[in-house]
């Protein structure tokens, strides 16, 4: 395990220099859950949520908080994204929604905060569009899946 990068000799929080990394391809992958009870779930997969279609509404959701992560995670880079992708699959077995987020740009640091900001904010906008009906649904299983470029290389999450 590495150190931090992110903490000064004197443990004060600094954002890491990235000025002199090599500008490489980059991607992550997150992916989460929402479980909801069956009948929200036929609810949504019918589009009868009483705020709208809530798959589209989660995709976008999650598209833009990764464009917004630098404003929410306080020593996270700006970065200019180049491409952003949320899909939204339902799971009978959960039952709920399966969600997977994908984030790149051609940059001198990495994109993990991105991939998961939009992920947990479209599990966030799932919820929050059938609370209504359904206030016992669960967010879980947040993890980064897969990471590419950089330095550090291609890393893929076992199991």
């Amino acid at each position: 395990m590495s150190t931090l990068t992110h903490l000064g000799k004197s443990g004060e929080a600094n954002m890491v220099d990235v000025g002199t990394k090599d500008t490489t391809q980059r991607e992550a992958s997150a992916i989460g859950h929402v479980k909801m009870d069956p009948d929200t779930l036929k609810i949504v997969l019918e589009g009868n949520a009483k705020k709208g279609d809530v798959i589209s509404t989660a995709r976008i959701a999650g598209i833009m908080a990764a464009k917004k992560t630098s404003d929410l995670i306080p020593l996270c880079h700006p970065i200019g994204l180049s491409k952003v992708s949320v899909d939204i699959i339902p799971d009978e077995t959960l039952p709920g929604l399966r969600v997977t987020a994908t984030a790149g740009v051609s940059g001198q640091t990495g994109v993990e905060m991105e991939a998961l900001t939009a992920c947990s904010v479209s599990c966030l906008t799932i919820y929050d569009m059938v609370k209504a009906v359904d206030r016992g649904m669960e967010i879980s299983g947040i993890v980064l899946t897969e990471k590419k470029g950089g330095k550090s290389g291609h890393w893929t999450r076992e199991g």
